[in-house]
């Protein structure tokens, strides 16, 4: 809770800054000093980029506080949610292998919240961080829930980290503060109802997120 009371005013306080160059960077990008010049403007396009990333995250950050709840979601499709969330997720990520098997067994209307969508760019982003090389994620569903699985090659999980899965600071980086993404993504799919659990594979770890449809379909 003191964590969460922590980022959720860290993320209000980065709003007004954020907001100023955002518009600083659009008159930048409109001043003959800077049009006339292609590699500058590339530039601009690209800071223009990454600041909306972090507007996106700070956003994640206030739906996982529980701000903001339901003025972020979105109806769509499941395939469609995916699908815009792995390219999102590839375009920003130095992915140099990445599967995506869809086994689902059909499309779904449903209604997603921006926390569930950086719930799995957490998962991702952990496995492309363990395994650069290769990640995939496969996405299935049976008896109403929602499967979605991330492994990858890396060293895969201390016996100690399984064991403690899914509480704050527990992770193998080795450096002060690690350990929370696994533990909001836990709690954010409890919420939802649904389950999380860890284990290694012959070469990698795997996640498997569960999910009751119910949870998430559009009625």
């Amino acid at each position: 809770m003191r964590m969460g009371l922590l980022a959720s005013g860290a993320a209000h306080e980065l709003g007004t800054p954020m907001a100023t160059m955002s518009v600083l960077l659009g008159d930048w990008k409109r001043m003959p000093e800077f049009t006339g010049n292609a590699i500058l403007q590339e530039e601009i396009e690209e800071m223009q980029t990454q600041l909306q990333r972090c507007k996106t995250i700070v956003t994640g950050i206030l739906l996982s506080a529980g701000e903001l709840r339901g003025e972020s979601s979105a109806k769509t499709t499941l395939r469609a949610f995916l699908g815009e969330l792995l390219d999102e997720w590839r375009s920003n990520r130095p992915v140099m292998a990445f599967e995506f098997d869809d086994r689902l067994p059909s499309d779904l209307p449903v209604v997603f919240e921006s926390a569930l969508k950086q719930t799995i760019f957490n998962l991702l982003d952990n496995a492309l961080e363990a395994s650069p090389r290769w990640v995939k994620l496969e996405a299935s569903a049976d008896d109403e829930v929602l499967k979605l699985t991330v492994s990858d090659r890396g060293p895969g999980f201390a016996p100690a980290m399984l064991a403690q899965f899914g509480k704050p600071y527990q992770s193998s980086k080795g450096r002060p503060g690690s350990g929370l993404g696994l533990f909001l993504v836990v709690n954010v799919i409890r919420t939802l109802g649904g389950t999380v659990e860890a284990r290694n594979l012959e070469q990698g770890a795997l996640v498997e997120l569960r999910l009751p449809l119910s949870a998430i379909a559009l009625e």
